[in-house]
């Protein structure tokens, strides 16, 4: 059944907060904005945790944890949502969420801590996949530009405000209260969705299978779900250790690859690393986008502050334009119909502009304060761009293949920006040790090529004929 034929057709289907979709908008908005609010604050709160938990290297597995359990319940959730609807992943990934953060609240060990934040991460990556196939069933053609482009707008708030708001709970109540004061929000946003979660549950609209129980395929994708997750664990730890252990984090890196090519292509449509055209180089395009802004988006502040004498808040200003950007980049794509693969490559354009500026603020002659012009190109580039891939994506699926979809978009997001972070960890240690100008000028001219290869390959993403 048609998205539009679950709903009053008599009312305008392309306005997301009229009366066909509001309570459904409202709801999908708050439980992202949680989910966004609770991944930005996080590293606000880092250091409280650590002193309260006596645990220095929690830094590095309190998202690593997070990361591995996303990648791995991003493809479990695809597969259930294309199999049995979106209402279960859905629900589930918010209760499963809601008690992470009630056990990261409560932690009193670091193991504890840790083993919350890769709970979390299990409830956050379901709710992400399963609220992208929402959208797709339950939403109409014309909504979904505008959807996405809220969904940009969701991660806005918390990127200006959950680092402040963060730190005051810390300073005040104890780092525990920011875990424990986003757990009430969610009940108001669930209440909201039960009209969307009960809409167009299956790919048939009856909750049902869309096509034969095929175990042995989905034990198949689980295993290679896990050999990503573990191989982009294994990487990143390595990374994080070569600088200190040479020889164990070279090994860890060989395993962490191995491990990641044997199954991250059994995640992606068939042809995706060879970027086949259509669906297969529109999933890789979000890895593209990603990895080159938050290749560089992740060390902009460190530049500023540690290099250029700004304060923590005056560096994080190009951060907070940045996301501004995104919200703008989004709200423009979303306007009319537009053709999707070319504001693809513009975004590319603007993604790899915003890099290149930026590599200025390391070149000591030129004001660190070009990253706030630099940085709100790229966001626009990035709204313009990752909005429209998801788009495309979801256009070019299969009704009974969108849950797949929607975790390898997920799949390539999430790797894209670790790894390019992973990597320029390791050049700032390697290179850039005594010199942080150095060793950031070559992290962002490493990812402005990977900008520009991805304005070289965003053609791909339109279907052949």
């Amino acid at each position: 059944m048609p998205a539009s034929s679950a709903v009053d057709v008599t009312n305008d289907t392309s306005r997301i907060f009229g009366p066909v979709y509001r309570t459904a908008t409202l709801g999908i908005l708050i439980v992202i904005t949680l989910i966004a609010f609770e991944g930005i604050s996080i590293g606000t709160i880092m250091p409280a945790v650590s002193a309260s938990l006596d645990a220095i290297d929690l830094y590095g597995w309190s998202f690593s944890a997070f990361l591995m359990a996303s990648l791995f319940i991003n493809v479990v959730a695809g597969m259930w949502a294309d199999r049995r609807g979106h209402t279960l992943p859905f629900l589930l990934g918010v209760v499963v969420f809601v008690a992470g953060m009630v056990l990261a609240g409560t932690a009193l060990s670091k193991g504890l801590f840790i083993v919350a934040r890769a709970v979390q991460g299990f409830g956050a990556g379901a709710v992400v996949v399963a609220a992208y196939v929402m959208i797709a069933r339950v939403y109409d053609t014309d909504a979904r530009p505008k959807m996405f482009a809220a969904l940009s707008a969701a991660w806005v708030v918390p990127s200006l405000v959950g680092p402040a708001v963060a730190g005051v709970v810390a300073d005040t109540a104890g780092w525990r209260w920011v875990f424990f004061g986003l757990v009430p929000l969610v009940v108001p946003a669930v209440i909201m969705l039960v009209p969307a979660l009960r809409m167009n549950t299956g790919p048939d609209g009856d909750g049902e299978d869309a096509g034969d129980d095929d175990r042995t395929g989905a034990g198949t994708t689980t295993l290679a779900a896990a050999s990503t997750a573990g191989g982009a664990g294994a990487l990143l730890y390595g990374v994080d250790n070569l600088h200190i252990a040479p020889a164990i984090g070279a090994g860890l890196c060989v395993c962490g690859l191995i491990l990641l090519l044997i199954g991250c292509p059994r995640l992606l449509p068939a042809g995706a690393l060879l970027f086949r055209r259509g669906l297969p180089t529109t999933i890789v395009m979000r890895g593209l986008f990603s990895g080159a802004f938050f290749g560089v988006n992740s060390y902009i502040p460190l530049i500023l502050h540690d290099v250029r004498g700004f304060s923590t808040t005056a560096a994080g200003l190009a951060i907070t334009v940045g996301a501004i950007g995104w919200s703008a980049g989004s709200y423009l794509q979303s306007k009319g119909d537009l053709d999707r693969v070319g504001l693809i490559r513009w975004g590319a354009w603007g993604v790899t502009l915003g890099v290149v500026i930026s590599a200025l603020a390391g070149v000591g002659t030129v004001s660190g304060w070009i990253t706030v012009p630099a940085w709100t190109i790229a966001g626009l580039g990035m709204g313009i761009g990752i909005s429209s891939v998801n788009v495309t994506a979801m256009s070019q699926s299969p009704d009974d293949q969108q849950g797949a979809t929607s975790a390898a978009l997920q799949v390539t997001d999430t790797l894209g920006a670790s790894l390019t972070i992973g990597v320029g960890g390791a050049l700032i240690n390697l290179i850039g040790h005594d010199d942080l100008s150095r060793g950031y000028i070559v992290i962002t001219l490493l990812m402005a090529l990977v900008g520009a290869f991805a304005t070289l390959v965003a053609g791909r993403a339109r279907e052949a004929g």
